[in-house]
């Protein structure tokens, strides 16, 4: 008899551990969904800023291109879009700053590099400027922005550097 009361207390012994197993695994699948959707976000985060990184990049390698230091002032900030995946749609929009000078300095051409003859002749109606490009990359999707600097030395000119803002 004592056999028999005995498995009367056991009765939903079973059950109540099956169902704190059941939260338990609950548990851990829910906060493994939340783990993930959280490094899937900060993943596609990284991926906008790197594209917006790109997007800057190439708005700077446009301006590089052209004769930026002779361009009116008027015509800066300048919009640049860019379809970085593309699609045929527009993922950014770059504004180009107006390209600074820092510095500027009569440039000094060595002849002997040039012609292999020993001479120390200067050509001073040249000058070498430094030049400061700024750019801000943004998403238009989400808004995201990015700024990205460059310098680049820029031989000009006397003519060009008397229409530059050197």
């Amino acid at each position: 008899m004592m056999k028999h009361s005995f498995a009367l207390y056991q009765h939903g012994a079973t059950l109540m551990v099956g169902l704190v197993m059941l939260v338990v695994i609950t548990l851990l699948v829910i906060s493994s969904f939340t783990l993930s959707v959280g490094n899937l976000t900060s993943v596609g985060n990284m991926q906008h800023r790197n594209e917006a990184i790109a997007a800057a990049n190439f708005a700077i390698e446009q301006t590089i291109n052209i004769n930026f230091s002779t361009i009116d002032v008027a015509d800066y900030p300048s919009i640049l879009n860019v379809d970085i995946d593309q699609d045929n749609v527009n993922d950014y929009a770059v504004s180009i700053n107006v390209p600074t000078c820092i510095k500027s300095a009569p440039a000094s051409v060595n002849v002997n590099a040039l012609s292999g003859v020993n001479s120390n002749v200067t050509n001073s109606s040249d000058f070498i400027t430094l030049w400061e490009i700024s750019v801000t990359a943004q998403n238009l999707a989400t808004g995201a922005s990015v700024i990205a600097k460059q310098g680049i030395n820029k031989r000009l000119t006397q003519v060009e550097y008397l229409l530059s803002t050197c």
